[in-house]
């Protein structure tokens, strides 16, 4: 072993405690000042080894991005959740369908559900204190918003009712993050396989593998969007109607994935393809992608009419991105007025995927697909780091280093939401991001001699 590899394996060692140390010790959502130093010192660290690892040789990069990457979901998992209480809204969706009870029928707090409640998820009154309970109406419980609809499609519920079916009674949250540290060991192996096709760096491929945000959103905090990443990944890596039915899957899973359409219908606009090929392209892509998210819905359509849109509306509002609200779009109400925040924001959002459409490499679609869904990301500004997971997937794609910049603000603006930084804090998170994202295209667009390694 030469000295670059052992000087990225003890980075990635430092990393390693400091996630394990972090989950264990360094607060929650309730006590989030002490996640500041963790979190911080997980992202320094990974920068550092992420930068080493470029001259690390090959096969001994790809030893290390599996291995590390396998012992930081292992750390995460030596926690229960600190900084998100959605698994449990989760758990509690399986055990509805596992009663033959349609999960979009009836919030968790129905009396109509109450002989499926458990002393974890809904623990005794005298004892309804901590960051992830709460009491409403006299019910006191470990799920979010429990008096509202779900808000999950259909094949996020499937994952959960398969999740709830083949974890031991008592499991509680433990099946729920092992779910998670499969799905990102997965997409990790899905990477370095696209990768190998492509002939593209696997070295890249720690910038997934390691980055702070998976074992803290996608393994402790066990978030289904690394089912709809993995999935996105897997269509990104294939072509025609297994990408579209992949990409169907996906958008089942979390509606996010969405984002990543136009780069899967990269350069379908451009020059150099007959009107029939460019509808051939985009029928092999889009009517899978239909049919599957139609089958998906249907038995929950059947069984619960209009309520499968859950609480999604509602959720909109509460987090403002609907007409008026003044809670998100924070970059662009810096110049201009609130109300045109949000059609600026879908208008550059869409100007992004028909750039992408018309310009995109569809050798390379994750660029587009990352090119839009950061983009998206930026001008909506949300406060959940974890939608930047896919970022983060599609960044280890095409080794676009500077959109790290977009889940390390959301995780900023997440702790800082909790500490009640306020909006200004938003606005510096996302407005740093955006920044940073202009400098590497500025850089990537000098001429310069190619380099081996990951882009860094």
């Amino acid at each position: 072993m030469n000295g670059r590899t052992l000087c990225t394996a003890a980075l990635l060692a430092a990393l390693v405690a400091v996630v394990a140390v972090t989950v264990r010790v360094g607060g929650d959502l309730g006590r989030p000042a002490a996640l500041l130093y963790g979190y911080a010192a997980a992202w320094v660290l990974f920068a550092a080894a992420a930068w080493a690892v470029r001259k690390v040789p090959v096969r001994a990069a790809v030893t290390l991005i599996v291995a590390e990457g396998v012992a930081l979901c292992a750390a995460a998992l030596s926690a229960p959740p600190r900084t998100s209480d959605d698994m449990y809204r989760y758990a509690w969706d399986g055990r509805v369908q596992a009663a033959g009870i349609s999960p979009y029928a009836y919030p968790p707090d129905s009396a109509r559900l109450s002989r499926l409640r458990d002393p974890w998820l809904f623990p005794e009154r005298t004892a309804c204190q901590g960051w992830d309970l709460r009491s409403v109406e006299g019910v006191c419980t470990r799920i979010n918003r429990p008096s509202v609809h779900t808000i999950y499609p259909p094949l996020a519920e499937g994952w959960f009712l398969l999740l709830h079916a083949v974890s031991p009674a008592g499991g509680r949250h433990k099946p729920l993050q092992l779910a998670g540290a499969v799905l990102a060991v997965a997409t990790t192996v899905v990477l370095l396989l696209v990768q190998r096709r492509e002939r593209g760096d696997p070295r890249r491929v720690a910038l997934w593998a390691w980055c702070p945000a998976v074992p803290f959103a996608a393994v402790n905090d066990a978030h289904v969007d690394t089912l709809g990443v993995l999935l996105t990944v897997a269509a990104l890596g294939t072509a025609g109607v297994r990408r579209g039915t992949l990409m169907g899957a996906a958008i089942a899973v979390k509606l996010l994935p969405a984002l990543a359409l136009p780069g899967a219908l990269s350069g379908v606009m451009g020059p150099g393809l007959s009107p029939r090929d460019r509808l051939r392209r985009v029928a092999w892509v889009l009517l899978p992608i239909g049919l599957v998210v139609v089958l998906a819905y249907l038995p929950y359509v059947l069984a619960s009419g209009s309520t499968v849109l859950g609480y999604l509306p509602g959720y909109l509002r509460e987090e403002g991105y609907e007409g008026a609200a003044v809670g998100r779009f924070a970059l662009l109400q810096r110049f201009l007025p609130d109300v045109w925040a949000a059609p600026a924001a879908a208008i550059l959002i869409a100007l992004s995927a028909v750039y992408v459409l018309r310009r995109g490499d569809p050798e390379r679609p994750w660029l587009g697909s990352l090119l839009v869904t950061g983009t998206a990301l930026l001008l909506t500004s949300p406060a959940y780091y974890w939608y930047a997971l896919l970022v983060v997937a599609l960044v280890a794609l095409g080794g676009r280093w500077e959109w790290l910049a977009v889940p390390a603000a959301g995780t900023v603006l997440y702790i800082g939401d909790a500490l009640h930084w306020g909006g200004l804090a938003q606005a510096a998170a996302y407005g740093l991001a955006a920044a940073v994202v202009c400098a590497g295209a500025l850089l990537r667009a000098r001429p310069r001699v190619a380099q081996p390694g990951i882009g860094l």
